[in-house]
Formats: structure tokens, C-alpha cells, sequence
């Protein structure tokens, strides 16, 4: 394998690691919190039908990208509302909104636009652009460093960058603040927060809120960057794939990161070698195309047990009278 194929292969990763990181700070956030969420994937694919939607009627991607926060922001607010205000089961919650989505965004996008359920293909100002960092001309003849910085480091979209620098920040925000300290109490021991005279209800509807831009943050990629439009369940499982990286991860921020690369990894790996032959011996492009799916299995059947939740997720506060 040369050096341009591991290049290929790297760039790949951090292009499809990208919607499974956000996802996972997302879930993080909301996790940490108390608050169990199933309904990352319905989240995310209302967000990628409102971004591309928006964004091919106007023709301005930052209209997408604000269209599908505000969609995710809104099955958040749905869930906060069933599963804080209301008490009511969060994982039932989750997989309501993760069919909703499912049923919601194709039949609203056929009666718009009649194509299949798809939104029409995003050109120009519609999608993000990649971006060249300083120097990357300069630099781009330099023996390893140069083709390094030319093809892995520069040449992303904007989100990219952001899921990326959303790594130390959500790290900062959960374990040196005191927003970040109570949040993670609220997952931890409701009762105590209470007692202090913090309100538990809004700590988990903040980390709701954080969750949904997040999340849409995340289906607003896969449609105006990763590809030019939506198409009919484009998130092909990624949300549950994001929940069992944030389990790997044991809920901290910077195994996250590592956690939703290995996964992206894999999605490189199945997309740029199709039919591997290992001395005579054919691995079929169906194994790999599986191959991400698969470890999500191995990772929930061998490390649930192992990876410790907060205390008190899933489980709804009542005030003690």
C-alpha cells in the first residue's frame, strides 16, 4: 500500500467519522445528563431532509444548515418534553422518534419535490465547499509532511473542522465549568442537585437542547457535504452506530473521538476495497460493506457490561416532597 492509498484511505475516515462524532458528542451531552437517546438516527435524518431541502429551494447552505438544527431541535424538545416533563420511558421515546423521522421525511419529501422521496441534487452555494488551509501550496511539494497537510490536514468542509474542535470544547465544557460539573451530577445523583437548589429539569433540557444542534449539526453534513441532497434513510444506521461508539468511549469526549474513527475507519476501508483477496480466498464486498454494523454488535454485546452509565440515566426524576 503506498503512501497516496493511506492518504485516500485517512482522508476517507475523517470525512465519515465526522456525522458519527457529532453524533456521539451529541449523545454525550444528553447522556451525561440523564437522559438516554435512542432517537439520535431519527434526529439526524430530520435534519438532513430539512437542510437539503432548504438548501436546494434557496440555494444557500447556511439556510440548510439552520433549517435541519432547527428539526432536530425540535424532535429534542419532543423527547425532553415526553421523557422530563412528562417521566415517560426514554427509550420508547427514542424509537417513537426514530420512526417518525423514518415516515416523516419521505413522505414530505415526495409531496414537495416527487422524486422518489429525495430532494434535488445540491450544486454551488448549496453544498459546503472544502476549504484550503494557509500555506497548503507552499507546502504541498514538501517530502511526507507536505502531502500529509495537502490531503489529510487541509481540504475539508467547514463541519469537518468543527466536529473536530467540538472534541476539547465539549472535553472543557463537561469537566472544567460548573455548567459541565452539574450536568454531569444531574446523571449522576438527581436528588443531590435538587437539594442544592439547582434545577434538574432545565440541566437535562439544556443537554437536550445541546444534544439537538449537535445532531443536526450532523444530519446537515451528510446532506450539503458528505453527499449533494437527501435521499431516503441516508443515515443508514449511523445513529446507533454513534450510541455504541459513546458506549466504547465510556462516555468521555476524547475516546469519542478514537471510537467514531475506528468506525469510520472501517466505512473507508469497505468503500475502497471491494472484493479482497487473501491468497485465493475472496472476502465478498457484502462483508465488508457490513463490517461497521458488525463491530457495533461486538461492542454492545461485550462492553455494556463492562462501560458504567450514569448512575441516574434513564430514569426520571420525581421531587421529593
Amino acid at each position: 500500500m503506498d503512501m497516496n492509498t493511506i492518504l485516500q484511505v485517512l482522508d476517507s475516515t475523517i470525512r465519515l467519522s465526522t456525522p458519527l462524532l457529532l453524533a456521539c458528542l451529541a449523545g454525550l451531552f444528553s447522556e451525561r445528563a440523564g437522559i438516554f437517546d435512542i432517537g439520535l438516527e431519527g434526529k439526524m435524518l430530520a435534519a438532513a431532509f430539512f437542510s437539503g431541502a432548504l438548501a436546494a429551494v434557496t440555494g444557500s447552505v447556511w439556510i440548510g444548515l439552520l433549517a435541519g438544527i432547527a428539526a432536530s431541535m425540535a424532535l429534542s424538545m419532543l423527547h425532553g418534553l415526553a421523557s422530563i416533563t412528562f417521566r415517560g420511558n426514554q427509550l420508547i421515546s427514542g424509537v417513537a422518534i426514530n420512526f417518525l423521522a423514518a415516515g416523516m421525511t419521505v413522505l414530505i419529501a415526495q409531496d414537495w419535490f416527487s422524486q422518489g422521496g429525495r430532494t434535488p441534487s445540491l450544486f454551488g452555494g448549496g453544498r459546503f465547499a472544502p476549504i484550503d488551509l494557509p500555506f497548503v501550496d507552499a507546502l504541498r511539494d514538501v517530502p511526507v509532511a507536505g502531502p500529509i497537510y495537502a490531503e489529510l490536514i487541509s481540504g475539508h468542509t467547514i463541519i469537518v473542522y468543527l466536529a473536530l474542535l467540538m472534541v476539547p470544547l465539549s472535553w472543557y465544557i463537561l469537566f472544567r465549568t460548573r455548567f459541565g460539573l452539574r450536568l454531569r451530577a444531574v446523571g449522576e445523583n438527581p436528588a443531590a442537585v435538587d437539594t442544592a437548589g439547582i434545577s434538574v429539569v432545565g440541566l437535562r433540557y439544556a443537554a437536550v437542547a445541546i444534544c439537538g444542534v449537535l445532531t443536526g449539526i450532523a444530519g446537515a453534513y451528510l446532506a450539503t457535504a458528505l453527499q449533494a441532497g437527501f435521499v431516503k434513510d441516508m443515515t443508514a444506521g449511523r445513529g446507533y452506530i454513534a450510541l455504541a461508539a459513546l458506549i466504547f468511549a465510556k462516555w468521555r469526549p476524547w475516546y469519542a473521538l478514537w471510537s467514531t474513527f475506528l468506525f469510520g475507519f472501517l466505512q473507508a476501508v469497505a468503500l475502497r476495497y471491494q472484493n479482497i483477496d487473501l491468497g485465493g480466498f475472496v472476502i465478498p464486498v457484502q462483508f465488508m460493506d457490513a463490517l461497521p454494523y458488525i463491530l457495533t454488535v461486538i461492542i454492545l454485546a461485550g462492553f455494556v457490561g463492562k462501560a458504567i452509565p450514569p448512575r441516574a440515566g434513564g430514569e426520571p426524576y420525581v421531587k421529593e416532597r
